[in-house]
């Protein structure tokens, strides 16, 4: 059993969901946001998502967007995001980190370079935004090779039959989308969300994490009932965007993220 497979046992050991937090490397600035990733894992996040900043990020919303703007003004770049990525990992040996990029900054950095050195530093996988299942076979070698998983996408436009298909062939963790579009804080998610994440659990033979639209405790709770997962990013960007003392703002975020961490049990 390696280490996804093992927090997510012991989370339904526990009978909570786990705490999969996305962080955007590089916000506002490399040491900066590397602190804030300790204070997530230190306020309860079982998961990291290390979310490489991008110059087009078509499935990211206004919070996200802003986040990885000024961390590629600021100099974030994927070799810098991996030496920190190996920091992290000796820090915090128990907890799941899972790079969370789109395919061109893989592609120019070399997929087979980049799986050995994440494999290396000790990441557990890769989710890759913008890689559909028809054309996996390119970085799914690599990641075998490497042996990392590779994070499938469903969301509420694949069929369950593909969704089957997708999750037929995962390892780790699927992540399966709440709602079609981009990522963000929604006021509200969508009364179907339960029945379908209930079907995607019936048809996977691994754990599934939900994800985009979680807004507070409350929602994560929802989401905790049914899930395997709870994935939370935007919500915890939005405290850190805030103007004003970046001490406090990380106070803001990582209280956020206690409060998350503390909705998942499924007692009550």
């Amino acid at each position: 059993m390696d280490k996804i497979q093992k927090i997510f046992a012991s989370c339904a050991g526990a009978d909570r969901a786990a705490l999969v937090i996305f962080c955007s490397c590089g916000y506002p600035d490399m040491a900066s946001s590397e602190q804030i990733i300790d204070d997530a894992i230190a306020a309860g996040a079982d998961i990291i998502e290390l979310g490489v900043p991008f110059s087009d990020p078509m499935a990211d919303g206004a919070a996200i967007r802003q986040a990885s703007e000024v961390a590629l003004h600021n100099g974030a770049t994927l070799k810098r995001i991996l030496a920190m990525a190996e920091r992290l990992c000796k820090k915090h040996p128990d907890t799941g980190f899972i790079l969370f990029s789109y395919m061109n900054v893989m592609l120019n950095y070399g997929l087979e370079a980049l799986c050995g050195e994440l494999r290396r530093i000790g990441v557990d996988g890769i989710l890759a935004v913008d890689l559909p299942y028809e054309e996996k076979a390119e970085l799914a070698g690599p990641c075998r090779a490497g042996g990392l998983h590779l994070i499938p996408l469903v969301s509420p436009a694949t069929s369950l039959e593909r969704a089957a298909m997708i999750m037929g062939e995962a390892t780790g963790f699927v992540y399966s989308v709440n709602v079609c579009g981009i990522t963000g804080i929604r006021e509200q998610l969508p009364p179907e969300v339960a029945g379908r994440l209930a079907a995607l659990k019936e048809r996977s033979p691994v754990p599934v994490a939900a994800g985009f639209g979680i807004a507070d405790s409350a929602s994560a709770k929802a989401i905790a009932r049914v899930a395997d997962g709870v994935v939370v990013g935007s919500a915890v960007i939005s405290k850190l965007l805030v103007p004003g003392d970046l001490v406090e703002r990380r106070q803001s975020a990582a209280a956020l993220v206690g409060s998350l961490a503390g909705s998942l049990s499924r007692h009550a």
